[in-house]
């Protein structure tokens, strides 16, 4: 990018491996798994490829065009467009913001686990302990305050100067990292593929991941859960696809690491659950053995559940003083592989009593928070090029030097992270993860692909991508762009909308001491209102810098109009 002075990648490898470093991130690993465990294992492949084929890779192609053909950021790309549009790009780097201040805290737990160890504890399991005590420590509701948990806050000053220091000289240091943070986070995934499909009981995990609950495909939610999936992990409306120019190549990169991650995620899970489930058979085989006083060798692993029912027939009586702690201990592999544990739990406490259960837990533990921590910290290499590179487009900004500037937003990001490092503050950071995207991101690119198709021009863009790449997109991006894309993000918009309006009450999972286990509470009247204002905090600047334009165009087209004064000469 010669022409306006915007630093060059020093090889296509260089410039194809950052994208993937952004592209592919904490979700891959986490958020993908969580929802196709959600919505029946591979039932929600079906929609996902669906929508990666009707949405994101149209609308992928749509945003790279963009940025090829403006070389701007987001809010000077939407304005050349049209004057009216330059929301959009402010909305998009409202958005990263919000996502920069809560990604980097998933960093800094990173860094936590890898510094530490695990600890015991009576009510809970230790890696429930170790995240929700010693991790968090966590209070018991958002309503609960306490002061900031210094060690958290030490390791999220880290997780941001190392953000800065990878950033600081744009382009030229990020292309320098992303050869490590692109390939490393593959090499452990490929070693825990090994690993995981060995482990005992993984079979059960993968079969369950393959085995499509196919009423899942009647479920709108598995279809929206499927389309903001995709906008997620491709970066679709966080303006980084504008900054980046990425190829097609990345979109296809991303899902097929996000299936290969699943499997990765799907083994390690069968061995935990096969695990809790042989646990539980041995609970019940022992206390069948001493109520009924058989032969140790009496009742084997596999017979377990026969012996219930033959005791249960043979001596009702006797089996009745136990049947209520028989019920309560039921034993059964669907159930465990059932229970699904969103975000962070799935990273940090699922995989965590998984590796624990391994041979050498410290090296399997090392390797893979160290992972999480690459991946993390690629993405964050695009979240903050989505603030700086359309922000860096105003002349104020454009005046500061590139060391200074980054620095202000690591800073600035930094001491409003903070607040996620009190003890509630793990519920702010849910709040954050559940609402500042999905609703924003849904109206962006819809307002996005319209712009394009029809205030730009699909035959205008259609010209623009022949002078970039030689020939014109077939009938198949341009139904995509025209027709498809848009009907089905007026859908899925429309049933957020409805959803959120009938779903009642937001709720969250809340950590009980006592129990050592999480509780569903509702949010209290000061969460709904921060819910709501971050829901239209960032798409509140498509209309607001739309009517400040057509305001300041009235005002030039007024003073146009206005008569110049005539001088006269007395004679």
């Amino acid at each position: 990018m010669e022409k306006d002075g915007r630093p060059n990648w020093d090889s296509p490898m260089q410039f194809v491996l950052a994208c993937v470093s952004y592209a592919v991130g904490l979700g891959n690993v986490w958020r993908f798994p969580y929802l196709c465990q959600l919505h029946g294992g591979g039932g929600f492949l079906i929609p996902y490829l669906i929508m990666l084929l009707l949405e994101g890779l149209p609308l992928f192609c749509m945003e790279l065009a963009i940025g090829q053909k403006m070389r701007l950021g987001s809010i000077g790309a939407w304005t050349s467009i049209s004057p009216y549009l330059g929301g959009l790009g402010l909305a998009s780097v409202v958005t990263s913001l919000y996502l920069c201040l809560y990604y980097n805290v998933i960093n800094a737990w990173s860094f936590w686990y890898l510094f530490h160890s695990f600890q015991e504890c009576e009510v809970a399991t230790p890696t429930q302990y170790f995240f929700y005590r010693e991790t968090l420590n966590i209070s018991s509701s958002i309503e609960e305050h306490g002061g900031i948990h210094t060690g958290q806050a030490l390791c999220l000053v880290l997780a941001w100067a190392i953000t800065y220091l990878f950033i600081v000289r744009g382009v030229k240091s990020t292309g320098k990292v992303v050869y490590f943070t692109a390939t490393f986070p593959y090499l452990v995934l490929f070693i825990y593929l090994i690993r995981g499909v060995t482990l005992h009981g993984a079979i059960n995990g993968l079969k369950y991941m393959f085995t499509p609950k196919m009423a899942e495909l009647a479920n709108p939610r598995a279809w929206i859960n499927a389309a903001t999936q995709i906008f997620f992990s491709l970066g679709l409306g966080f303006g980084s696809l504008i900054a980046f120019d990425q190829a097609i190549i990345v979109s296809l990169i991303n899902s097929g690491t996000s299936i290969f991650a699943s499997i990765v995620t799907f083994a390690i899970y069968g061995f935990k659950a096969t695990l809790n489930y042989e646990d539980c058979l041995d609970r019940m085989r022992i206390l069948l053995l001493n109520t009924f006083d058989l032969a140790e060798d009496a009742i084997s692993m596999d017979s377990v559940l026969e012996w219930i029912e033959k005791l249960n027939t043979t001596y009702p009586e006797q089996f009745a003083q136990i049947a209520d702690k028989v019920r309560e201990g039921e034993c059964n592999l669907e159930k465990e592989l059932d229970t699904a544990v969103e975000g962070t739990g799935l990273a940090f406490i699922v995989y965590s009593e998984a590796i624990k259960n391994m041979p050498l837990p410290q090296l399997w533990s090392v390797l893979y928070f160290f992972m999480l921590l690459l991946l993390g910290m690629g993405s964050m290499l695009g979240n903050v090029t989505a603030i700086i590179t359309p922000l860096r487009d105003f002349k104020i900004m454009s005046r500061m030097s590139n060391e200074l500037f980054s620095g202000l937003v690591c800073v600035f990001c930094l001491l409003l992270g903070l607040g996620f490092t009190t003890t509630s503050g793990n519920y702010w950071f849910t709040i954050f993860n559940d609402y500042t995207a999905t609703f924003s991101l849904l109206l962006i690119v819809l307002i996005e692909v319209i712009a394009v198709s029809y205030i730009y021009g699909i035959k205008r863009f259609e010209k623009d991508i022949e002078d970039m790449l030689g020939h014109r997109p077939n009938w198949y991006w341009k139904i995509m762009w025209a027709v498809t894309s848009p009907l089905l993000l007026i859908g899925l918009f429309i049933f957020y909308i409805i959803s959120y309006i009938q779903g009642g009450t937001p709720t969250y999972q809340a950590w009980n001491k006592e129990l050592g286990e999480s509780v569903v509470m509702e949010y209290p009247v000061f969460g709904q209102v921060i819910i709501v204002l971050l829901l239209v905090s960032s798409v509140s600047c498509v209309p607001l810098t739309a009517l400040y334009a057509f305001c300041r165009k009235r005002k030039e087209r007024a003073y146009e109009k206005r008569p110049s004064p005539v001088s006269t000469v007395s004679v």
